[in-house]
């Protein structure tokens, strides 16, 4: 008991912010791999560091031998398995999150979903993708740039399926049309249901190397989706789609409460 006592007292500022330091760090970097692969490969990955401290303990010269060499070359092995996690990792760690005081429609969120809200009743594809921290800029190499207010006749001019520009993606940054006809990186995600097609894939693809939100429109079943992190929410409602945005790109709650009170209604009605 005295030991304890006298560890505690010898304790300074500097051990105590030390310690949240570490913890804050081991904290981020959970929330980076959560919902990752990453995550159950680092759990397989412990469980081999214990194995090698227990062979150390109870002798087990084989086994430790085998472990060993094994852990000498841990690192390039985590950075060979890990290497599009830690490349959107630093993507996240190197983007400055700027404090933005806008509503709703300076995304242009009341457009996209009155549009995708008619072009998912006329059963017309689309992708529609909102950039946030992580620079999209790497995809827009052959697309047709643009810097243009987002509105709903815009996108559905653009959609319509005898436009050049119909197969591709539109991307929002800023609050504009920066660019459209966008080809973007397909899913390689093997647990993603087999009826979703190029479109589908493209729009979960994007959002697991970036941050990005995208927004797509079956046009074989007219269904409305909405992709984020990787995951993808099937068959909303355009109020459910308006309420996601919102949250998702942060201006739910900077909104009025008439207007948070206009959306919860059309949820109802939905």
């Amino acid at each position: 008991m005295e030991h304890f006592i006298s560890v505690f007292r010898s304790i300074q500022l500097k051990d105590v912010i030390d310690i949240l330091v570490v913890a804050f760090l081991i904290y981020r970097i959970l929330l980076l791999l959560q919902g990752t692969k990453a995550l159950q490969m680092l759990a397989g990955l412990t469980v081999i560091i214990l194995l090698y401290f227990f062979s150390e303990i109870l002798e087990l010269l084989t086994l430790n031998w085998i472990l060993h060499t094994f852990m000498s070359s841990l690192l390039i092995l985590i950075i060979i398995v890990f290497q599009d996690d830690i490349r959107k990792a630093l993507a996240k760690i190197g983007t400055v999150p700027i404090a933005r005081i806008q509503t709703e429609y300076s995304f242009g969120i009341e457009e996209v979903v009155k549009a995708v809200t008619k072009l998912a009743e006329k059963k017309v594809g689309a992708l529609i993708v909102f950039e946030r921290e992580i620079s999209l800029k790497d995809y827009l190499e052959g697309a047709v740039l643009l810097d243009a207010k987002v509105s709903e006749e815009l996108l559905i001019s653009i959609f319509n399926p005898k436009s050049p520009l119909h197969d591709g993606a539109v991307v929002i940054s800023g609050g504009k049309i920066v660019a459209a006809g966008v080809v973007l990186p397909l899913s390689t995600n093997p647990d993603i249901a087999k009826d979703l097609g190029t479109r589908h894939r493209a729009g979960i693809g994007i959002t697991e190397v970036s941050d990005a939100v995208a927004v797509i429109v079956s046009e074989e079943r007219g269904e409305i989706s909405l992709a984020v992190g990787g995951k993808i929410s099937r068959d909303i409602t355009p109020a459910t789609l308006r309420k996601m945005l919102s949250q998702l790109l942060g201006f739910e709650t900077l909104q009025p409460w008439w207007k948070r009170l206009r959306v919860k209604e059309d949820e109802k009605r939905a």
